[in-house]
């Protein structure tokens, strides 16, 4: 998405633990882990933006992670069916110790899918990797009928939120007009990048 905006990615991989504490409310997990992964990145990449980012699935307080296969594609696709549920991503933009950081929440509702349908969306193959098991750039944007908020905090990354947050930090004398992203988990892998935004952003 970020070489969609115009932005030029440099791969820097995160390798932090992605376990969800006791207790921890799905909010603070991915704020925590985006945090994580921007000071893991940080430390490789002084003078330049860091843009770190964790996005889960949740309904019913359940936190949907990628599913262990086919059959738990199923089941998530079953939980989602015919309801409303959020997406929420953990977002970290940093640069020398200077940071900005948000949540941004969006709400994705699901039209009614019938038994059949789940089977045959689950078997495409495009849920295994996907929180939540499903793509909405994907085949399974057959199934959205209405999104509240971000559409590419849906897919993975609230564009426009890291596009502002780059922007406060490129206003400093000291930084340089690049940055890198932290990966990912959820819903997408998402790779370390280093944007360089081709609107001056």
């Amino acid at each position: 998405m970020l070489r969609e905006a115009g932005y030029e990615i440099e791969v820097m991989p995160a390798d932090v633990d992605e376990s969800r504490l006791d207790g921890e409310s799905p909010r603070r997990y991915v704020a925590r882990l985006a945090a994580a992964k921007a000071a893991a990145v940080g430390s490789r990449a002084l003078g330049r933006i860091v843009v770190a980012a964790d996005t889960i699935v949740l309904i019913d307080g359940l936190v949907l992670g990628k599913p262990a296969d086919r059959r738990d594609a199923a089941s998530m696709l079953g939980r989602l069916s015919g309801r409303t549920h959020e997406v929420l991503t953990g977002v970290v933009v940093a640069c020398d110790g200077r940071r900005r950081d948000a949540v941004e929440m969006t709400r994705v509702t699901f039209a009614t899918l019938e038994p059949a349908r789940i089977a045959w969306y689950a078997g495409t193959g495009e849920p295994d990797d996907k929180a939540g098991a499903y793509a909405v750039q994907g085949i399974g944007s057959r199934f959205v009928e209405r999104i509240e908020g971000s559409y590419t905090n849906v897919v993975g990354l609230p564009v426009a939120l890291v596009d502002r947050f780059v922007r406060q930090l490129e206003a400093h004398p000291h930084s340089e007009r690049r940055a890198n992203l932290a990966p990912a988990r959820l819903p997408t892998q998402r790779s370390g990048a280093a944007p360089r935004n081709g609107a001056d952003s």
